[in-house]
């Protein structure tokens, strides 16, 4: 067995050494759909179970992809599809195969064709810093040290201290456990092989790319175990052939903690990257009641990247879950959309985020079923479920709001459509403002002739204290009387002198955490 898979592995070898060269591929911004995405995470094992074996599968998600095109997602990225011994599957047995717990590799297939018969994408998580300890090359490596597959693994003959683990001759490097033994990319037979099973996804399968997990810590430099120069140099080389294959093929990098600065550092290596320092600000603003946790960020972010070119989130599978870091409350759980779906750069929604869904560490416990109802096991099985779903359930679900014009999930629904139809919302710059107030949020969106102005009263309390100012020049003069887009209230006329404006109050008062959005036009 062991000898036919390497045989066929050193083929796959000499085949993909006929594309490793040449040039870089030339920014095409017609390729770039998830400039105007919205993103939805599934984690599938917990979405929908049509085969009552109380686990998700393949065919709950082409049941449910109604829901998401009335939710406006036009993009979906898959947590790990792959075989593996885990619940999880971020350690991978087989990159060439799905998990049959969620369905055959027709069933994915027949998934991808509905989605994309409805305009949404499908990108899958590709789990490329190791394997698992399960996987058969690394079984042979530990097992002969004389294996072909010894060098695509990384070795020591003593115990070099963290993240090193004893196996049955000598150690072996595994960051994250002793379950995920690290894969070697020194060695060329490790990227032709992964370039190969891209190659497989995109052109076989027809994936619209990928999310790469623990981008950052692809290849070590001693001691140094992230954003390594030979990591930069290897995404450089990766990026080159995955656009070779498909220009419009998307990747989007974990590189955890990151903001706008690691960004620029992986320019024309992944397509994007999370931006965490976002992400963190978004939620200590709304959470807080103060602008100050978002401007920073947006300070930081706009000194780095002024065109959005990353992808935002509020929290995603590996944190505790958004309405539970707010303490349950739905208020501040709207502000977060607002903030998410009204900035800059491309919004993944962590499924379930929509309706109010709560979750906190162990990660089991941020990952559970889909509240679909108030029917047992909250509408995901009839079956009995890999784990049982949160116990509010019963009060939150998507029936529940499906028809409550006030409800969070079409709150998700109003910002979306906007979104969707506001290209100034998805590409246009973004200036922050002075308000005189640190509850009160303001931010000025322009593309062209046309301005946006996103307010916000982030605090449990209406404010009358406060006013904007715009230090930046704008194209317009004179009295504008802004019209409103999203929120009940007519704003007071604005008095733009020299393409600026100080002092200007829409509102005489703010009610306690209610959001806008006025156009001046």
């Amino acid at each position: 067995m062991i000898k036919r898979l390497l045989a066929s592995f050193l083929l796959l070898v000499l085949l993909t050494a006929c594309v490793l060269t040449g040039p870089e591929p030339a920014s095409d911004k017609q390729n770039e759909w998830w400039r105007e995405a919205v993103f939805y995470e599934i984690f599938v094992r917990s979405f929908y179970d049509t085969d009552d074996d109380g686990i998700g599968d393949f065919n709950g998600i082409t049941q449910k992809l109604d829901y998401l095109q009335d939710l406006g997602i036009t993009a979906i990225w898959l947590m790990p599809i792959q075989p593996s011994p885990s619940y999880h599957g971020y350690d991978v047995l087989n990159y060439y195969n799905v998990n049959p717990e969620y369905g055959t590799v027709d069933d994915f297939k027949h998934l991808l064709d509905e989605a994309h018969q409805r305009d949404i994408r499908i990108i899958i998580d590709l789990v490329i810093n190791h394997t698992s300890s399960q996987h058969p090359f690394f079984i042979e490596a530990n097992n002969n040290p004389s294996s072909h597959f010894r060098e695509w693994y990384i070795w020591s003959d003593t115990d070099l201290g963290n993240n090193w683990h004893p196996g049955n001759q000598g150690y072996y490097y595994g960051l994250f456990c002793d379950c995920m033994p690290d894969l070697n990319y020194r060695n060329p037979e490790v990227t032709a092989q992964f370039k190969e099973v891209t190659r497989y996804w995109i052109d076989e399968i027809g994936v619209d790319g990928f999310r790469l997990d623990a981008a950052k810590h692809l290849i070590e430099e001693g001691d140094v175990t992230e954003n390594t120069q030979a990591t930069h140099d290897w995404y450089r080389d990766y990026y080159t052939f995955y656009k070779s294959v498909d220009p419009g093929a998307y990747t989007v990098g974990e590189v955890f903690g990151a903001g706008a600065f690691i960004a620029t550092t992986y320019e024309n290596q992944l397509d994007q990257i999370f931006n965490f320092e976002l992400a963190n600000g978004m939620m200590n603003s709304v959470n807080g009641g103060s602008k100050t946790g978002i401007h920073s960020a947006w300070k930081f972010t706009l000194a780095e990247i002024d065109d959005g070119d990353y992808a935002t989130f509020l929290t995603n599978h590996d944190q505790d879950r958004v309405m539970s870091v707010l303490n349950g409350n739905q208020d501040k759980a709207k502000l977060a959309a607002f903030l998410l779906l009204t900035l800059p750069g491309t919004p993944f929604i962590y499924y379930g985020e929509e309706v109010g869904m709560q979750g906190q560490k162990p990660d089991e416990d941020i990952r559970l079923p889909m509240q679909w109802n108030a029917n047992e096991n909250s509408g995901f099985s009839t079956g009995n479920p890999w784990r049982a779903p949160h116990s509010q359930y019963l009060d939150i679900n998507v029936a529940a709001q499906e028809n409550d014009p006030d409800s969070l999930l079409n709150h998700y629904r109003k910002l979306i459509q906007l979104r969707k139809e506001l290209s100034i919302l998805r590409t246009g710059e973004l200036s922050l403002l002075e308000t005189g107030n640190s509850g009160v949020y303001g931010v000025l969106r322009t593309e062209g002739d046309e301005h946006i102005l996103a307010l916000a009263n982030l605090t449990d309390a209406p404010i009358s204290e406060y006013a904007l100012s715009l230090e930046e020049s704008m194209f317009l003069k004179g009295d504008i009387t802004p019209r409103a887009l999203f929120g009940s209230a007519r704003a007071t006329p604005v008095n733009i002198k020299n393409g600026k404006f100080t002092g200007y109050k829409p509102l005489d008062e703010l009610p306690p955490y209610q959001a806008y959005l006025f156009q001046f036009k």
